[in-house]
């Protein structure tokens, strides 16, 4: 290894791909490979604890951390900021960049994340799939993949909490049907009723595993002739309806039933509470940029599965020209986190679409300025502990989607983000890929894929009831 002798001093950090300086990170994170922009004969690496320990790299390329000794260095230094030097040599002379730092944060960060990757199509569903991957490596694993279904799509999957062992995940296409797993049971159901307007979509869980809310939609897709604005997904109709896994039964509410579009529901922590969005009915596709949702909830009462007799709003925003989707609650009860844009539902494509936070106990909101950018900002969800978030991210390069994790403090206010790390970080740009749906787990996901397919290739569903 070189040594790094009479360095020019400069006085600015290196600009590195992705860029991960001055972020917080948990202290199970795999390493942060990184590449810095240029061309050197040799680079050099110094990271150092704030408490101890400390190791070098010298390269000519990418940034490549032993596991082993990034682990070690990551343990010994929770709760204090690890400080990375780097030092190029190009014709003979060294250049030495100012440091940067990564803090390590006490806090714990679930086992790993759950998303699908998918090309930015539009036409036919394409090759897809719903893969895992474990936070601590770089390991990705496939759960189920549209190849064994011809002709399908993988969508709509979704976790209790971050419990890998309870999920729901639709296929869309010839062989359609919702699939719902948990501990005592696999069940593949038709969801589309004569009492519902579609089969069910976008789903939430309650806390007691026994109810999972959805809404039923008739979505549709139109194209702009614009760059920044590809394409647009709106409901032509939507309603919410709860699926008592139990009695294998849809119910609802007229007050979730409306002519007016309600959606994406989400259960409180206590599974006392039932968030959603709704938007009043327009015409479409004619009044599509009037269409805008207000984040409102209703109480629902899981021992008797009755709501409550009105629909309370608490964040009104259709009178200022702004639209809510993807409400989430953090699984503290304190904060629901959620998608601003300028109309429709469909943040992903939509450039302003930025991520907002709702305090649940003083009613205030504000922008989490930290982890937005000029680009969209979409899909999000929590971590168990609510210390942590992922979101989906088009940061990058305004077209694809990539997952970024973010810490988040006790009084709603998040770190900067910090993409999820690759062994080799220049695969982001290589891959024709987006990750969209990101969602932490506490477990690997056991699920019999091939089995799955079996029965649904064989038409084997069981039909849900509705009742009122």
């Amino acid at each position: 290894m070189d040594t790094v002798t009479n360095p020019e001093i400069l006085s600015f950090t290196p600009d590195i791909f992705p860029d991960y300086t001055e972020v917080t990170i948990p202290v199970s994170i795999a390493p942060l490979n990184f590449s810095i922009t240029g061309s050197f004969d040799k680079i050099h690496l110094r990271a150092e604890g704030g408490k101890r320990g400390f190791l070098e790299i010298q390269t000519k390329k990418i940034i490549k951390f032993s596991e082993k000794k990034w682990k070690q260095l990551l343990e010994e230094n929770i709760g204090e900021a690890i400080y990375f030097t780097l030092s190029v040599k190009t014709e003979g002379r060294w250049k030495q960049y100012a440091t940067f730092s990564m803090y390590v944060s006490p806090n714990p960060i679930d086992y790993g994340l759950v998303y699908r990757l998918i090309a930015p199509g539009y036409e036919t569903f394409g090759n897809m799939g719903i893969y895992q991957r474990n936070l601590s490596d770089f390991k990705q694993r496939p759960i189920i993949e549209s190849s064994i279904i011809p002709g399908s799509c993988m969508n709509c999957h979704a976790f209790n909490r971050t419990e890998a062992q309870e999920m729901s995940l639709h296929v869309r296409g010839a062989n359609s049907g919702t699939v719902i797993q948990n501990r005592e049971s696999l069940k593949i159901l038709d969801t589309k009723t004569d009492k519902t307007i579609a089969a069910c979509v976008y789903p939430y869980w309650h806390p007691s595993g026994r109810f999972i809310s959805y809404s039923v939609n008739k979505t549709e897709q139109g194209f702009h002739s614009t760059r920044d604005k590809l394409i647009e997904v709106f409901d032509f109709a939507s309603d919410i309806v709860v699926y008592d896994l139990e009695k294998n039964e849809l119910f609802s509410t007229d007050l979730l039933m409306t002519p007016d579009f309600e959606t994406f529901p989400a259960f409180s922590p206590d599974g006392k509470t039932l968030y959603f969005c709704c938007a009043t009915q327009q015409d479409l596709p004619d009044k599509y940029r009037e269409v805008r949702y207000n984040l409102c909830s209703i109480s629902f009462d899981a021992s008797t599965r009755t709501f409550g007799s009105k629909i309370d709003t608490l964040i009104r925003v259709d009178n200022v020209g702004k639209s809510i989707s993807f409400p989430k609650p953090s699984f503290d009860g304190k904060f629901i986190m959620y998608t601003l844009l300028d109309y429709g539902n469909f943040g992903i494509w939509h450039p302003e679409a930025d991520l907002y936070i709702l305090n649940l106990e003083d009613h205030t909101t504000h922008e989490l300025t930290e982890a937005n950018s000029p680009y969209a900002e979409s899909y999000h969800n929590w971590s168990n502990n609510s210390r942590w978030f992922v979101f989906g991210s088009r940061r990058m390069d305004g077209m694809y989607t990539r997952p970024y994790i973010a810490a988040i403090d006790e009084n709603g206010k998040a770190s900067k983000p910090f993409l999820l790390p690759q062994k080799n970080p220049h695969s982001y740009v290589m891959s024709l890929y987006s990750y969209n749906v990101p969602e932490f787990i506490n477990t690997q996901v056991k699920f019999e894929a091939n089995c799955v397919a079996e029965k649904m290739l064989a038409t084997e569903r069981e039909k849900v009831r509705f009742m009122k």
